[in-house]
């Protein structure tokens, strides 16, 4: 029997060639080759969070941001610099704290007295790798200096607009809000972040491999580049031509739309995370190597790309609910899109 995955495979591989004869299949080998090489780079100084890093690389194909939020000391910047150093590259580090200016994120216009005129002095934000570490330490005002450059990818002073490099991403770590010193993200800046995860506590075994790894020096110093800036743009317009079937593209729309309405959020997931869910959920499928999107790529997604943007209401606080606990059991309700010709599925 054909399962609905399959249906759905079938389905998207027709879709595929529909598309007219100067559509081309998705290089997926040489794909896979250089993604391999990447995450098995990052695997070599971050112990046991295959899920994490897969993420990450998910992330990056999809053109999207990442938000990297857990307590000190468990690897979250461990991760950002690895992923940066695995591509050959311009990388910046940007240290968030309570006197970081909006200018030193941007960059400013300098007076430059022997041409008399102005000169713009672009800031950490122009390369192509930005790793931001500790992001809710800076202030209000200077964290909102990053929503246009993630969003539009330029950066606009003193009303003229400069373009960012491409491939652009900013890996963000953050602490816990509960913890001393830290700002909250406006819902604003959140909702630019493709997806957000937490590393979480190694294994003991993971541990005990950190130990004799990062023991004497840091691994990162003997990290090389394992990708070029070029495989990457390559990577991701091909990424951008994995088939979604319109059964699927309207499952992300109800998913998305059942936050909006559920009584346990008092603010539920906007369109671009609709837009961002389906980007990730291309960017997942090329990576297990398919030319099409199942709705398992869709739920995988949900709560890394969703869970951030979500306010749960007073109540859920009350009763200790969080935001991807709700967005599971949205996933676990919600019926699957229906295959073509016959009825909804549902789990259970």
């Amino acid at each position: 029997m054909t399962s609905y995955n399959d249906q759905a495979g079938l389905e998207g591989r027709a879709g595929a060639d529909q598309r007219g004869p100067g559509y081309h299949p998705v290089g997926l080998p040489e794909l896979a080759a250089v993604v391999d090489r990447v995450r098995q780079n990052i695997e070599s100084v971050i112990e046991g969070k295959p899920e994490a890093v897969r993420i990450a690389l998910t992330v990056l194909l999809a053109e999207g941001h990442l938000l990297l939020e857990d307590v000190p000391g468990v690897g979250k910047t461990m991760l950002a610099k690895a992923l940066a150093r695995s591509v050959d590259c311009t990388v910046r580090r940007i240290q968030f704290t309570p006197d970081l200016l909006p200018s030193d994120v941007t960059g400013t216009n300098i007076y430059d007295q022997h041409q008399r005129d102005f000169e713009f002095r672009p800031g950490a934000i122009f390369a192509q790798i930005v790793v931001g570490d500790e992001i809710n330490r800076a202030s209000p005002k200077t964290q909102s200096a990053l929503l246009e450059s993630m969003e539009e990818r330029q950066v606009t002073i003193d009303g003229t607009s400069y373009e960012l490099p491409s491939p652009f991403m900013v890996v963000a770590t953050q602490n816990p809000v509960e913890m001393e010193g830290t700002y909250a993200l406006p819902e604003a800046q959140r909702d630019r972040f493709m997806a957000r995860i937490s590393m979480g506590y190694p294994s003991p075994e993971a541990e005990l491999a950190m130990l004799d790894v990062h023991g004497g020096a840091s691994p990162l110093d003997d990290l090389q580049p394992v990708a070029h800036a070029a495989d990457i743009l390559k990577l991701i317009d091909l990424v951008r031509t994995v088939h979604i079937a319109d059964p699927v593209r309207r499952y992300a729309v109800d998913l998305v739309g059942a936050t909006r309405t559920s009584h346990e959020l008092r603010l539920g997931a906007s369109p671009r995370a609709t837009l961002h869910l389906v980007r990730a959920a291309r960017a997942a499928a090329a990576l297990d190597g398919r030319d099409y999107v199942t709705p398992d790529d869709i739920q995988r997604l949900a709560v890394p790309v969703l869970a951030h943007r979500l306010m749960p209401t007073a109540e859920s606080h009350l009763s200790r609910r969080t935001a991807e606990q709700i967005v599971t059991e949205l996933v676990a309700r919600l019926p699957l899109p229906r295959p073509q010709g016959g009825p909804a599925v549902r789990r259970g």
